[in-house]
């Protein structure tokens, strides 16, 4: 049975990786089971999306998911691993004094830090049409907010652009430049069409940038080689757990309606053993036993 190491260290190794030109891999959690897993398989973080904890809600992710909600589940996730946790706070859940409230809850969740977007409220997922934004200096007062709302300056808040749909390539980097004057650590550009432009965003900052590796979306989906080649400090695999897990629940269930022949499922199912020592039990059990043993002399 392992504690999770403390906020501020993890929020710390962060920002020295960050600053060693290695790329991160941080893929999406949408349970504290499946942070377990990406711990256990190496990656150096763990992404909370926004669209699938809305989905794993059964909610579409036009913002319906609360400030509490995304806390919580957010704060669950990083008490079940050791790694640090970036979280989707979408628009910040209202006025820049929502933002700042969301970033002081995140800190005081454990997270390592958060990205905040530049769409209006209900916000559309980054990778559908018609998104429409606030203005730049609106942003701006959100970003500033959340900023000067942390108590560790180590806690990551990026700035989220999804001008480059609406407002085009250049208007996006101008966008993303205002918000690292506000106080943005790093900036995350949504649905870059090509490889070109994600090394233009490169070019035009000198600040750390975050990629979005999402599937069916509009970014071409690139290597970590490519990304790494490019420049870029931080991918993000925001939905790519949920999609497997549904789609083999989905499988498998039909299956077992159609066929009724639950032992062929069996093969395709982690082992209860398998999952007892994701969970630890034996810790959990070895600990209980030392506490039960205790006895004062």
């Amino acid at each position: 049975m392992i504690a999770p190491a403390p906020a501020p260290e993890r929020r710390r190794a962060l920002r020295a990786a960050l600053a060693s030109g290695t790329l991160l891999r941080f893929p999406g959690a949408f349970a504290p089971i499946v942070a377990k897993l990406i711990e256990r398989q190496g990656f150096d973080g763990v992404y909370v999306s926004g669209a699938a904890l809305s989905a794993d809600l059964g909610l579409p992710d036009i913002g319906l998911v609360t400030q509490s909600e995304v806390t919580a589940r957010a704060q669950a996730v990083s008490r079940a691993c050791a790694l640090p946790v970036i979280v989707d706070v979408d628009t910040g859940f209202g006025a820049p004094l929502n933002a700042a409230r969301t970033v002081a809850l995140l800190e005081e969740a454990g997270l390592a830090g958060c990205h905040l977007e530049d769409q209006e409220s209900p916000k559309r997922c980054g990778h559908l049409e018609r998104k429409t934004l606030v203005a730049t200096a609106e942003m701006v007062r959100r970003v500033r907010a959340a900023a000067e709302a942390r108590r560790d300056p180590d806690f990551l808040l990026i700035a989220r652009t999804d001008a480059r749909a609406p407002e085009g390539l250049a208007k996006a980097i101008d966008r993303a430049k205002a918000y690292v004057d506000a106080g943005a650590a790093m900036i995350f550009p949504e649905a870059l069409q090509d490889e070109r432009e994600f090394e233009a965003f490169r070019a035009a900052l000198d600040v750390p940038l975050m990629a979005n590796m999402t599937e069916f979306g509009k970014s071409p989906l690139l290597s970590r080689a490519t990304l790494a080649g490019l420049g870029y400090n931080l991918v993000i695999y925001p939905v790519t757990a949920f999609r497997l897990a549904m789609k083999a629940v989905e499988d498998g269930l039909r299956d077992l309606d159609e066929s009724d022949d639950q032992p062929g499922l069996v093969p395709r199912m982690m082992t209860r053993a398998h999952l007892y020592d994701i969970v630890d039990y034996a810790g959990y059990g070895r600990f209980d036993s030392a506490v039960r043993d205790f006895s004062e002399e």
